[in-house]
């Protein structure tokens, strides 16, 4: 049984199937890619597992716990993180800063703007904060205004905001788009990096087979809102079916 278990589920938008019995089983401490064409269901897919969506039928299971009827919030705090397609970071805070947000939030249980005005009171919250942007090779830069950060920068300092919430399930959406081939080799390089120093397992969605190749254990191919196979990626490359999917090229 993997950490994270989706059986049976079923999404419908008025005469649209976006999901039909998705069956999905992600090993504890993977890397397991999701992959398909636009339209597949991904997306849809995603806002099920991190609880903005409510599926019509089936369940869905992390570490034996069900997420259905969980609020989003509720869900990151049973250990499941999430980075999205655009970075989410506060542009008018410097990267430091940043990086403390999810640190007191994970302290508190909650995070107040406020707590920034007595933070030279709380030196083990920097210290942590530092700690992390070391990791991160993000050091030098721990004063810089986030928003003048390139892409690449701002997608790193967002994975490691959700790592700093210690999270056992980090769920990428199409981590690398929009950025230049040096950052998706960079940020490759940091979630292989990420993978060898921590327990943790890592869901991506991610239309680029370049990063999925050089990421992924194991491989679940949607198309029209339905898993047509799942397999390790030397299987998956010349599979039949997924040729058909991607290419229209019929067996």
């Amino acid at each position: 049984m993997g950490i994270l278990e989706v059986k049976n589920v079923n999404k419908r938008f008025g005469g649209l199937q976006a999901l039909g019995d998705v069956n999905l089983s992600v090993a504890e401490n993977s890397v397991h890619a999701i992959i398909g064409p636009n339209g597949a269901g991904k997306s849809t897919l995603l806002n099920v597992l991190i609880g903005k969506l409510i599926p019509d039928t089936g369940s869905v299971m992390f570490n034996g716990q069900s997420v259905l009827g969980r609020k989003p919030f509720e869900i990151n705090q049973m250990g499941i993180s999430r980075v999205f397609q655009t970075p989410e970071i506060f542009g008018d805070l410097t990267v430091l800063e940043n990086m403390m947000i999810p640190i007191f939030a994970k302290r508190d249980g909650v995070f107040r703007m406020h707590a920034f005005e007595n933070s030279e009171n709380e030196k083990e919250i920097v210290e942590q904060a530092e700690h992390m942007l070391e990791s991160l090779n993000m050091a030098d830069a721990r004063h810089d205004h986030s928003a003048s950060m390139s892409r690449g920068n701002k997608r790193r300092l967002e994975i490691g905001m959700c790592l700093a919430q210690s999270p056992r399930l980090l769920l990428l959406d199409e981590p690398t788009a929009g950025m230049a081939r040096a950052d998706t080799n960079n940020t490759i390089d940091l979630l292989k990096q990420i993978k060898d120093e921590r327990d943790i397992t890592i869901a991506i969605i991610e239309h680029d087979m370049h990063v999925v190749f050089s990421l992924a254990e194991r491989i679940t191919v949607l198309a029209q809102g339905t898993p047509l196979v799942e397999d390790t990626p030397e299987n998956i490359k010349g599979h039949p079916k997924v040729r058909e999917a991607y290419l229209g090229e019929h067996a």
